[in-house]
């Protein structure tokens, strides 16, 4: 095995967490896998990772060492695609974190036209609710909500979504329509509750910023399970509305309180900052910027 064929299998390591599923993705045996990374260890004269019986870990040297990696794996790919194509042809796999339902509503039926049109590309859809650590993860971008203070990533704003307060005609139609913000004490709430903190809702009217704190017998912190609930007739939600654009526009929820829809929400492109972005993931986000801007749920930024 050749430097950079040693150099593939520790990223690949990193990025999977695991030498078993390294092994497994690069068909060798794991025995094989932990002794290549330990011969890249003692060339380097450095520890790259911390193994123990249940866990392993990154060092700051081997974090180092990663991100390197993965420019020159990249700077390699691109050359061996120009010289094997006679033209810059984008090569290699991007991984991508998002949100599940994000990615199941907008992005997968997408990614036809993606790889049709740059056969050279692999993406990895790594899907999560929670916050992802890019570096440590090895993600190249990620695709993210609302606003975003980590001044270690960078953002490129894609597009806005408005926040729509929905129910079911039926929900609303035994329930009454709430008129405003203050009604909702007399509604059942699908609330949204990432690790188990029951998020308000947030509204805007004329009279000023009010704040609704949600009551109702179901939480999650799924949005796919906030649809499936107010589907099912159990109440209302106060969501993104790409989450329920399609069900707006056929009609199988309405939106109510339109007047006190607070500022629309953010669709942000992010990536690490300090380190060079990629050709195939530049060209992923302009890509996604183009399905997004297809989208009747979102409005270019």
């Amino acid at each position: 095995m050749d430097r950079f064929d040693t150099m593939r299998l520790f990223v690949r390591v990193v990025q999977s967490g695991s030498f078993s599923v390294a092994a497994r993705e690069t068909g060798v045996g794991q025995p094989a896998v932990s002794k290549q990374i330990a011969q890249l260890e003692a060339r380097l004269g450095a520890q790259l990772l911390r193994r123990t019986s249940r866990s392993m870990t990154v060092t700051e040297a081997g974090q180092g060492f990663y991100e390197a990696a993965l420019r020159l794996i990249d700077d390699l790919d691109a050359a061996e695609s120009l010289v094997g194509r006679g033209q810059s042809a984008p090569s290699g796999l991007v991984r991508v974190a998002l949100a599940p339902v994000f990615a199941r509503l907008y992005v997968v039926p997408s990614l036809p036209a993606f790889l049709e049109h740059y056969p050279d590309i692999s993406v990895e859809l790594l899907v999560s609710e929670r916050t992802l650590n890019l570096v440590e993860e090895g993600v190249d971008l990620a695709i993210h909500n609302g606003d975003l203070v980590d001044s270690s990533l960078i953002v490129r704003k894609l597009a806005t979504t408005p926040i729509v307060t929905v129910g079911t005609p039926a929900y609303l139609a035994a329930r009454g329509e709430p008129m405003s913000p203050g009604d909702l004490e007399r509604h059942d709430c699908v609330i949204f509750a990432p690790r188990g903190e029951p998020r308000a809702w947030r509204f805007a009217g004329k009279f000023g910023p009010a704040v609704h704190h949600p009551k109702g017998r179901l939480r999650t912190a799924d949005a796919e399970q906030i649809r499936a609930a107010v589907l099912a007739g159990l109440g209302l939600a106060h969501t993104p509305g790409w989450l329920f654009a399609p069900e707006i526009a056929s009609g199988a929820v309405r939106a109510v309180l339109a007047g006190y829809q607070p500022a629309p929400l953010s669709i942000s492109l992010v990536h690490p900052a300090g380190r060079r972005l990629p050709t195939k993931a530049r060209v992923f986000g302009a890509f996604l910027a183009e399905a997004l801007g297809r989208e009747p749920a979102f409005a270019p930024s």
